[in-house]
Formats: C-alpha cells, sequence, structure tokens
C-alpha cells in the first residue's frame, strides 16, 4: 500500500508568509536608514555687524553742587527778619535776614563826627604852616616853632586817615546787618530764626546755600585709562550721568582730571560739569557715570553669547551657505551691553550661532531656529 501524502494547512503557510514578509521589512528599513544622512542641529544664530561704536569708561559717582557756602553773620546782633524760606532758590545778592542795625548806625555816626573834628583842626594847622613858612624864611620865628606846627599838621594828616578808616569800618559793619547770598543757588534748612542772637563769625550758620545750577559729578575710574583720558582731555570729553529713578539721563562735559592716583584703590577721580537747567541732579545723589573717549570707526559686533572659551581660546561657530557650522578663533575686545567687539575672525554680515554651542561639532548641519536680535 502507498503512503498517503499530506497538504500543508492554511495555517502553516500563513505563518511561513509573515516570516518573509518581516524579513523584506527590516531589509528595506535598514537599507532606508544608511542612505539618509545625519540630523540637522537646531540653533539660534546671529549676524555679526558693522558699525561706529564709542570707547566708553563707565563708573558710579555721586553729585556734589559747584559751591557750598555757610552764610554766617559777619556782626553779632539779634536777627529781626528773614526773608527766604528753606530750599528756596537765591540769587546772589538776594537779601536773606536783616539784624538790628540800630548799634551800628550810631557807631557810624560817632566816626563820621570824629572824622569831622579831626578834619577840621587839620585844615587850620595847614594853614598855620602857610602862613608861619614866610615868617621862618624871614627869621621872625625860630626853626624849632615852624618845624612843630608842621609836625602838628602832620600828625592832624595821620589822624584823619585812621578816622576815614573807622568810618569805612562803622559803614561795613552796618552794611552787614543786611545778610545777603553770596552766590546764588539753593537754601537748605534754617538753623537761625527771627529773635535769635546772632555772633560774628559764630559757629552756627544762618543757612547752607548749595550753587546746584551748574552741578558737579565726582567718579573714578581705574588709572590704567590715564593715558587715554589725558590724550583726549582737551576735546571737550562728552559726559553723560544716570539717574535711578526714571532713568533720567542729562549731557556734560569732563570739567576736571584729579593731579594724583588713589593709590590706595588705583583710581583717578574725574568730574563732569552739568549745567542742570532742570534741576534733575541733586547734591549728594548717586548716579551712573560715563565719559566718553572716542568713536571706534568700523567695529564688527557680535552677541555675548556666540562666543565660546575653548582650550585654545576664545572661538565662534559660523555657519556657511551650505548650512553647516564651522569654528572660528576670534581675538575680542570690549564689552559693550549684550555685544561684544570682534577685533579678528569675523567678517561684517557673517552668520554666527549663539545658542547651542555645545551640541555641535566642526562641520555639523544646522538649522537656524530663530535668528537673534
Amino acid at each position: 500500500m502507498l503512503p498517503t501524502l499530506r497538504r500543508p494547512g492554511l495555517r502553516a503557510i500563513g505563518g511561513l508568509l509573515a516570516v518573509v514578509v518581516g524579513v523584506m521589512a527590516c531589509s528595506e528599513a535598514g537599507a532606508g536608514r544608511r542612505g539618509s544622512g545625519p540630523a540637522a542641529v537646531p540653533v539660534t544664530a546671529a549676524p555679526a555687524e558693522q558699525r561706529d561704536v564709542p570707547f566708553e569708561i563707565t563708573a558710579p559717582g555721586a553729585v556734589e553742587p559747584m559751591a557750598a557756602v555757610e552764610v554766617t553773620a559777619q556782626v553779632t546782633g539779634v536777627v529781626t527778619e528773614v526773608r527766604f524760606a528753606e530750599g528756596d532758590e537765591v540769587r546772589a545778592g538776594q537779601v536773606l535776614a536783616r539784624i538790628d542795625p540800630r548799634t551800628y548806625q550810631n557807631a557810624l555816626q560817632q566816626a563820621e563826627a570824629t572824622l569831622a573834628r579831626d578834619l577840621a583842626q587839620l585844615a587850620n594847622a595847614r594853614r598855620q604852616v602857610e602862613r608861619y613858612q614866610g615868617l621862618a624864611q624871614s627869621e621872625y620865628i625860630t626853626s624849632e616853632q615852624f618845624e612843630a606846627l608842621r609836625t602838628t599838621a602832620e600828625a592832624l594828616a595821620a589822624t584823619v586817615s585812621s578816622d576815614s578808616a573807622a568810618v569805612d569800618h562803622a559803614r561795613m559793619n552796618l552794611e552787614y546787618t543786611t545778610i545777603r547770598a553770596p552766590i546764588s543757588g539753593r537754601t537748605g534748612s534754617l538753623l537761625i530764626k527771627e529773635g535769635n542772637l546772632v555772633r560774628a563769625q559764630g559757629a552756627v550758620p544762618l543757612v547752607m546755600l548749595n550753587q546746584t545750577r551748574p552741578i558737579l559729578v565726582r567718579f573714578a575710574v581705574p588709572a590704567s585709562y590715564l593715558p587715554l583720558i589725558r590724550q583726549h582731555q582737551g576735546e571737550n570729553l562728552a559726559v553723560t550721568a544716570r539717574t535711578g529713578a526714571g532713568d533720567q539721563s542729562l549731557e556734560g562735559v569732563l570739567a576736571f582730571v584729579d593731579n594724583t592716583v588713589d593709590t590706595t584703590t588705583g583710581t583717578i577721580l574725574l568730574k563732569g560739569r552739568f549745567e542742570n537747567a532742570e534741576g534733575v541732579l541733586w547734591p549728594g545723589q548717586f548716579v551712573t557715570a560715563t565719559v566718553v573717549l572716542y568713536q571706534e570707526r568700523g567695529a564688527i559686533l557680535v552677541p555675548v553669547p556666540a562666543v565660546v572659551d575653548g582650550e585654545e581660546g576664545p572661538f565662534v561657530y559660523v555657519i556657511g551657505g551650505d548650512s553647516t557650522a564651522v569654528p572660528r578663533p576670534v581675538q575680542v575686545g570690549r564689552t559693550l551691553g549684550d555685544l561684544v567687539i570682534v577685533t579678528l575672525g569675523v567678517e561684517s554680515g557673517e552668520t554666527v550661532v549663539t545658542d547651542g554651542q555645545l551640541r555641535l561639532v566642526p562641520g555639523a548641519l544646522v538649522t537656524v531656529r530663530r535668528t537673534a536680535r
């Protein structure tokens, strides 16, 4: 009897087909992976720009008055009148207060009377000298008598001169009973009021007067900048003072460079002069001062994050026309806010990577997700 032949079942055929299809799919997927390149790295980039930038030195500063005067009484007496309010703006020569003048009026009258008496005596003595001069030449009187007359006249002339000085002094004291502002400025707290007794050159001033228009800003910069400052000092260097409140800024000029470097801090003191017409700056106020020494022409600027510190020095990734990033060594200069000057290594218009450098290798393909401004 011949053996019976069995036909394969449908379940076995289906399993075989599934294995074949799976092997073909894996082969096609592997071939697809081998045929595609590496994925592009997303980065942020910005163009290098060329423009003129100022060479600036910025330092914290403090405002001080152009002049500060303690207004004190120059004669002793009782204050009878105060003609200003605390915090007023006053002009040079304006009356601030008055002292009881009666004592000094009497002293002036007495000095004037003494002068008038001595002037009369001097006039009489001179007439006698003229009258007896001829008699002395004719020897009707002795030379000793004539010399005594002339000596008396000379002594009276000296007395009149002294009297004139006394009159001037009394008149000046009387004028001092009216206290005037020696400079234009703003008054501070009133320390002596009506009815107070003040003394000549007393320890307590009437008021403190600060000249605020114009006004000064003092600030110190590193002494290493001194050669540049001296080189450009005669060019009316611009100084900017920026206040903290509202970020207001005023323009002035450099007015003073100290003649000594502070050996403790290694700095040199500078002062800027500001017209301060609107009264923005106030004595004792803290500001940020910036002096502009010169304009640097055609500087190449890139964002600060674009510069990476490497083992061989700073470098940037430059994106080429084929969208690949290539590292390039650079030399950097000053930092201007969020930008840095590149003195060598980058040309104007080239695109540099500002974020994503850690994921890059030389020649990596990149895609710019956004451009930094």
